[in-house]
């Protein structure tokens, strides 16, 4: 099966994490950088991201490079991530040559942060959506998608281990009671704001944090990978939130933290259960603000308890099929059994 991928390989771009996965499945797939969507004036990205719902700068152009590549490389599977910037017209041009196309929606399209009509126009003409949050496959199926499958987040076993000194003396930038990595969206602000006012020493990674007095002399700003990773070894305990505005009941941290090894106490969400199992085999969970303290500071007064949790975990998530490897397969098993065994 040859695949054509859109993608990036920076960071912790998924795309790029199914490029590597499938180069290590000796599939030779191809990858097409989408960062060229983009391309232009500053000027210019701000009115189609305003004014246009989000509308890549180069959306036609690109989209018809993918097209050209397709005839060139000749893919049986075109894969892409979240709101890919391949237009309607593409997809269907790739459907006239044979290849199917799949995607894995990272992002909830219908957040109005991501909402972008010109995708939901695109959306239905993707052979299988596999979507990691259950509570928008109906929207989905709605939107006209002829397959919609969940596939919950996974983590990229190259970017995420456990350090060295796990468990042990860590680096004194990164020592902390809790951590958390991830944007300053307002309903989390509360969250970390309590611990914060609770007198819990809090290290926060991620954008926008220096916005609020509460949290502004806590945050470290956007790390990166080395960074995050030193940041969850180091702490006591790494707190996981998923982002509501996205309807998330699991995200990329639900499976990168375990895989550095760090005890995590996580949202309670479905998702979360099927994932660690009952309260107290792998994490702790937490609804509200007065249960999260209440944990935090029962999981800092038992270190033998965090040890345990935080082995448990990693265990569950280093052997229980997590990776974006992992994910792949599942998905191109899937692919084959829906779309290439009629």
């Amino acid at each position: 099966m040859r695949l054509l991928i859109a993608g990036c390989l920076n960071g912790t771009n998924i795309g790029g994490a199914f490029f590597k996965a499938a180069k290590s499945l000796n599939l030779n797939p191809s990858l097409f950088d989408i960062r060229s969507a983009d391309a232009g004036s500053k000027l210019l990205k701000k009115i189609n991201w305003h004014l246009r719902g989000k509308y890549p700068n180069q959306l036609a152009k690109f989209s018809q490079n993918i097209v050209k590549e397709c005839c060139i490389f000749t893919p049986d599977l075109f894969v892409s991530t979240g709101i890919a910037p391949v237009n309607q017209k593409a997809l269907v041009e790739m459907k006239k040559m044979g290849i199917k196309r799949i995607n894995f929606l990272t992002d909830d399209p219908w957040n109005r942060y991501h909402y972008a009509p010109w995708f939901l126009h695109a959306l239905p003409h993707y052979d299988i959506v596999f979507s990691p949050r259950r509570a928008n496959i109906d929207d989905i199926l709605q939107a006209g998608c002829p397959n919609v499958e969940y596939l919950p987040f996974g983590y990229d076993s190259d970017l995420f281990y456990p350090e060295e000194f796990i468990n042990k003396e860590a680096p004194l930038d990164y020592t902390c009671d809790v951590m958390f990595a991830g944007g300053a969206d307002r309903d989390r602000v509360a969250y970390i704001s309590a611990l914060i006012q609770s007198g819990i020493c809090v290290n926060l990674y991620g954008g926008y944090w220096n916005r609020y007095p509460e949290t502004k002399a806590h945050t470290s700003g956007i790390a990166d990978i080395p960074t995050l990773r030193l940041a969850i070894a180091g702490a006591k305990i790494a707190l996981c939130l998923v982002r509501r505005a996205n309807r998330d009941g699991n995200c990329m941290r639900t499976f990168e933290v375990p895989a550095v090894g760090a005890c995590m106490l996580t949202e309670d969400t479905q998702e979360h259960r099927e994932i660690f199992g009952e309260e107290g085999q792998t994490v702790l969970y937490f609804q509200t603000i007065p249960e999260m303290l209440k944990k935090v500071r029962w999981l800092l007064n038992h270190e033998a308890e965090r040890q345990r949790l935080a082995h448990q975990a990693h265990s569950l998530i280093f052997h229980g099929k997590h990776t974006y490897k992992d994910r792949l397969e599942t998905m191109l098993s899937l692919t084959e059994k829906l779309l290439f065994k009629r």
